[in-house]
C-alpha cells in the first residue's frame, strides 16, 4: 500500500482506541445512505473511520441490520492478484450479500448509478448447514462436507468511495467489501465435486466482445480454499455461517468492464451458467 494509501485509510489510533458503538452506528448510516443514493466520499470522516479490519467488520455489520430481509450470503472480494490490485489491498476481505440486492439469473440489473462499472465470474457455494464458530479452524474437508450446492454466479461490486484503490481494507470492509448487486446460476446439475475446480475453465461473455477466459486457481488458488477462508474469517469474529446462504468465492477472470444495455453471460461449462442484462 502506498503512502497515500495509508494516510487516507487510517487515523493512526493505538491498539486500543476502537470506533465507539455511536460512531460505527453513525459510519455505518453514512455509508448505508450512499448506497442507497448512489453518492460518494473521498474516505469516512476522520472520526468514524475504522483503522482496524475489526472495527470494519463491525460497521458492516449494522448495514445487515438495515436490510428488510435475512441475510442472503457472503461475498469475499480479493482473492486473486488481479482482484487484489483491483482495489489495492494485500489480502481477502468479506462483505454481505443482502438479499434486496440479488438479480433473478437472466434478470436485470436495474438502471442507477455503478461507478466501478466491472462485473466478476465466481463459484458460489450454497450451505447445506450451519458452521458455528470454534477455536480449532475449519478444514477444506471440514467445509466442503457442510455445501448443499454448487452455482455459477456473477457479482457486480460497486464502492462508496470516490477512489476505493486508496482507502485500505478497514474502509473497504466498512463498505461491505464493495457489495452491490449478485446473480446466483441454477445448482450444477452434475457431480461438481468430482471436478478440479482449480482447473476448470471458466468463460465470460460480454456482446460483441471477445471471450474472457479464467479458472477456479486464479481464487486463492481453489474456490474451495476461498470458501474455507471466508468460514474461518466469519469464525474469528464470532459469526455463524448459515443453512441456506450463500458464498461468492471472488473473480474467476479479472473484473471486466461493463455498461448500460450489455448482457454478461458467465459461462461454466458443464457445471452451467448465470447470466444477466443492464439496464
Amino acid at each position: 500500500m502506498s503512502a497515500t494509501a495509508n494516510d487516507l485509510g487510517s487515523r493512526r489510533r493505538t491498539v486500543d482506541d476502537v470506533l465507539s458503538e455511536e460512531q460505527q452506528a453513525r459510519a455505518a448510516q453514512l455509508l448505508w445512505q450512499l448506497w442507497q443514493e448512489g453518492g460518494r466520499i473521498p474516505v469516512l470522516p476522520d472520526e468514524l473511520r475504522p483503522s482496524t479490519r475489526a472495527d470494519g467488520y463491525a460497521i458492516q455489520a449494522r448495514l445487515e441490520a438495515r436490510s428488510g430481509s435475512l441475510l442472503y450470503g457472503w461475498k469475499i472480494a480479493a482473492t486473486s492478484t488481479a482482484g487484489q490490485a483491483h482495489i489495492n489491498v494485500d489480502a481477502p476481505i468479506a462483505g454481505r450479500l443482502l438479499a434486496e440486492r440479488v438479480i433473478p439469473n437472466m434478470g436485470l440489473v436495474p438502471p442507477g448509478p455503478n461507478h466501478m462499472r466491472v462485473a466478476e465470474a465466481e463459484f458460489a457455494f450454497r450451505m447445506g448447514r450451519d458452521l458455528a464458530p470454534r477455536a480449532t479452524a475449519y478444514t477444506v474437508d471440514d467445509v466442503l462436507q457442510a455445501v448443499a450446492t454448487l452455482h455459477p454466479a456473477i457479482e457486480i461490486p460497486d464502492s462508496r468511495y470516490q477512489d476505493f484503490t486508496r482507502v485500505g481494507a478497514a474502509q473497504l470492509i466498512a463498505d461491505n467489501a464493495c457489495a452491490h448487486y449478485f446473480v446466483a446460476g441454477e445448482p450444477a446439475g452434475m457431480d461438481w465435486r468430482s471436478i478440479d475446480l482449480a482447473t476448470h475453465r471458466v468463460v465470460a461473455r460480454v456482446d460483441g466482445r471477445p471471450d474472457m477466459e479464467g479458472s477456479g486457481a486464479n481464487v486463492l488458488g481453489d474456490p474451495r480454499i476461498a470458501l474455507t477462508w471466508l468460514v474461518n474469517e466469519l469464525s474469528q469474529l464470532g459469526i455463524t455461517l448459515g443453512k441456506g446462504q450463500i458464498v461468492t468465492t471472488g473473480a474467476c477472470i479479472p473484473p471486466f468492464a461493463i455498461g448500460p444495455g450489455d448482457r454478461v453471460t458467465a459461462d461454466f461449462g458443464c457445471l452451467g451458467s448465470a447470466s444477466v442484462r443492464f439496464g
